[in-house]
Order: C-alpha cells, then structure tokens, then sequence
C-alpha cells in the first residue's frame, strides 16, 4: 500500500479525500464548500459528459443553456419547489461595490446599487425554464419539447466534501414538455434507462432502479425515480434521479396548450440530472489503498507507455518502435500517452500512473526489443504480463475490454453480497451496524414511520425497486400490515 494514501480500514473518509487529492482529480479553493477541478479530473468528467451528451442527442434531446439567476418571484411559483431549495439558496441582493470612505483599501457594497427583485443563484432551473416555455408553447404543434442544459449550480452545503456535496457543481438537467401524462411518464423512464445503461456499462458501478418514496421525492415532482449504487463502504450513494413533475411547473406558470380538439391544457413535464457526484461514486466503487482504479472506457489516460533505457541511442531505438505502437493503439481508439519525460525514474512514474489509476501500463526496454517483447501491467488486478510486441495493440484493446467487464463484476459482486432482507427490527439494527449494504425490509408505506426508522438508525429508503415483488409481510418498526419490501441503507 502506498505510504500517501490512508487505507480503507483505517479511515475510509480520509481514504476517499487522499484519493482524490493525490490522484490530481480535484483540490480545495479559496472559496468555502467550493473546489478545483483539475485537469486529470475534469478530463474524466469531460468524458463522461461527451457519452451522456451522445446518448441524450440519440434520444431526440437538444442543448441548450438558461441563466444562472433566477428572479426570486419566479423561484417562489412552485411552492412545494422553492420550499424545497430555500435553505440551500444563495441570493445576489445588489450589483456593485464601491471604495469604503474609511478605508480606501477596502471595498464595500453600494447600499444605493440594491437591486429591484433579489435574485437566486441556480439550485435547479425549472422555474426559469418554465417560465420561458410559457413563451414557447402554445399548441400541441409545439410539443414535446426536449431540452437538455450543461451548466453549474450552486447550493449552500454547510457540510461539504469534495464531488459528493460541494456548494458549486457542474452537471446537466433535462428539461421536457408533452402533451399527455403518459408521454411525459414515459420519458421520465427511458431518461433513467439512459443513466443506467450509462453508469453499468461505462463507469461499472451497479445500480438498481426504483422510486423514491414521498418523503424522498424531488420538490415540486409527482414522482421521483433514480438509481441507487453501493459505495466499498457498505453506505449506498444516489447516482441518478428522473423526476415526472405532472402539471405542477406548467400551472405554477400558466403554461397552456391547444391540444387537437382545440381545447386548452396543461403541458405535462419531467426533468433528470446527473452530476459530478458520478466522480466521487467511480471512485469510493472501484479503487484501493494504492489509488484510483478508472474503467478504461471513460479513464482519461486509457495506455502509459513507460520506456527503460539507458542514454539517448537506447532511447532513440525504444522511440522508434514506441510511435509505431502508438498509431496503431489511437488507429484503434485507445488514449495513449508516452511518457518519455527525464526528470523522473521509471518506478516513480509507475506508481503516479498507479495511483491516477491508468488501467494499462506498458514498459519497454531495450532488451525487451531485443526479445520482441513488452512488460504489460494492468491496473484492477496488479498483473504482469510478457507480451510479444507482434499483435500487441489488438492484445491491449482485448485486455481493455477485460477490465472494464471485470471492474464492473467486482463492484456487482459485492454489491449483490450486501442486499440482504431483515425481518425484525433487531435484525435490521444488528445488519446496519455489522454489515451495511442494502437492506431489504417491509415497511407500513407511511412518512411517519419512514422518518422515524431515519431518526433512530440514520437509515433511510434508498428506493422501491422497479418491478417489485409484492410480498405480504409486516412492518419491521410497526408491524403493521405490508405489502412489499424496500431497500434500506445509509448513504451519502
């Protein structure tokens, strides 16, 4: 284990913080609750936000971009919205400093620069984009409407920690009308498959798809649904929400629609966002006490080619056989980087490329030329591989494959061993405090219940699975009469 990082046991949350820290995925700022991005980092989110944007565009979405402020009276339309959000709001109340009298050195807000309405920075944007649509929409004609937005968001955290709960953070929010509640219900569906397909089959990390309870649900939405993923920590992580808003934005904003009989509606809507809390999930799911394990289908750096040599005629002759290997990896898609760099020594750069978490490592040496072979080191599993150099690039497409589907078995795996029913409340207690992981319980379907299991346990209903087997049984705090079982867990 590297001495930089603490291990999992140890400490897991200082784990996670030296990982991300150490990996060069983010740093702190001047800024409270705020972070860097840095490059390493923002180039996996860079590439998780171009397939998400891919899959959007292939399911008929279009881009676009609304403003960061929101007047306050637009906010407050959708009550159960802006109730929601009004403590997590920061609000601009004026638009210019001046030199303090007293102290020229000091600037000071212009108390005569107050502005006429207050305005809040975005927590979410369905008010001014209802507010807008109201704009766009007047017949069935016009519909559906299928807008998707890249942008920032701010919400005043007061406990932060870095990609899981920051006060500023980057994701995308959807943002669709239709004519019929069944369009609209549809498409909150289809928009959760697309996380889904997204999360398994390109970060690894399973999820399972369900509905949020009432208690639980995104204000101002009918019905929230997401999915849920399990942290190495047994603590469960939402990844994912689609919410089907039913008509409440539409009536909060008089957004109304001539259907094909000439008659007046209300347009029906959704919304779904996924954020750079992905980054934390990918994380806390995959990687060990030496660093970050990436899958290789969204890793930044997918191949580092590390040359061993001694003085400039070995290296020229590595250099040589290395940039052919290089075009043929990119001719085959895979991001490659040659680090041929002189101010640092092969095992140095091995344990950096270990920690970033590349998850192909390739040294070559001039004996290894002279054997027409290469060292080949994966990531996930640690192990060494002499490969000949003939066929070598359709060798490490193949070896990415393999450990991109062997990531995704691990994490499903331990996620699978840790769904486990509980039929009592002992049994519930005894399972959150040894075990963790989803618990799956009978509940009476009531809030009360619901918050009072969370006051006593800090657990909470992650979600009712889709397709829910329906199962007579009895509450685990009530023993009032049940008709399902839902997945308990604590999470982040």
């Amino acid at each position: 284990m590297s001495k930089e990082i603490t291990s999992r046991e140890q400490d897991y949350s200082q784990w996670y913080n030296d990982l991300i820290l150490k990996g060069s995925l983010a740093d702190y700022s001047a800024v409270r609750g705020c972070m860097v991005i840095k490059p390493y980092g923002f180039a996996l989110w860079e590439n998780m936000r171009d397939v998400l944007d891919r899959m959007f565009k292939e399911t008929g979405h279009q881009n676009a971009y609304f403003p960061l402020f929101i007047p306050k009276s637009l906010f407050e339309a959708e009550e159960k919205n802006a109730e929601g959000f009004a403590k997590e709001c920061a609000v601009v109340t004026h638009y210019r400093l001046k030199t303090d009298p007293d102290n020229k050195g000091k600037l000071i807000v212009d108390p005569e620069a107050r502005l006429e309405e207050e305005l809040v920075v975005r927590p979410t944007s369905e008010a001014i984009i209802w507010n807008t649509y109201k704009s766009w929409i007047q017949s069935y004609r016009d519909l559906p409407i299928l807008v998707n937005q890249w942008a920032n968001v701010v919400r005043w955290e007061m406990r932060t920690r870095l990609f899981l709960r920051t006060a500023e953070f980057l994701w995308q929010e959807g943002h669709t009308a239709h004519a019929t509640k069944e369009e609209a219900v549809e498409e909150t569906v289809k928009m959760l498959d697309v996380y889904a397909d997204f999360v398994e089959n390109w970060m690894a990390v399973p999820v399972i798809k369900g509905v949020k309870t009432p208690n639980e649900r995104f204000a101002g939405a009918e019905d929230t649904y997401c999915i849920e993923a399990m942290m190495q920590d047994g603590k469960a992580l939402q990844a994912g929400t689609s919410h089907f808003l039913g008509q409440n934005f539409a009536k909060a904003f008089d957004v109304k629609f001539s259907d094909r009989n000439n008659k007046l509606e209300y347009v029906w809507a959704t919304s779904w966002g996924v954020s750079t809390r992905l980054i934390g999930a990918l994380v806390m799911a995959h990687s060990d006490d030496d660093g970050l394990i990436l899958p290789p289908r969204i890793a930044p750096i997918q191949v580092v080619i590390v040359p061993i040599y001694k003085g400039e005629d070995q290296k020229a002759k590595i250099d040589e056989h290395v940039q052919q290997l290089v075009a043929e990896l990119k001719a085959l898609g895979i991001t490659v980087k040659y680090d041929d760099n002189d101010n640092t020594r092969p095992g140095w750069k091995f344990a950096e490329y270990e920690m970033k978490g590349v998850p192909v490592r390739i040294a070559l040496g001039l004996r290894d030329l002279e054997n027409n072979v290469a060292e080949v080191a994966r990531r996930d599993t640690k192990e060494k591989n002499t490969v000949s150099l003939d066929g070598l690039s359709a060798y490490i497409k193949q070896l990415l494959e393999d450990i991109q589907q062997n990531i995704f078995n691990k994490a499903k795996q331990f996620r699978d061993e840790r769904i486990t029913p509980a039929n009592s409340w002992d049994e519930f207690i005894n399972l959150l405090d040894t075990k963790g992981g989803f618990i799956s319980a009978h509940w009476d379907g009531t809030g009360e219940t619901e918050e009072k299991i969370k006051e006593l346990t800090k657990a909470t209903i992650r979600c009712i699975p889709l397709n829910n087997v329906q199962e007579e049984g009895s509450c685990i705090l009530t023993g009032k009469p049940s008709t399902q079982r839902v997945l308990f867990a604590r999470a982040y």
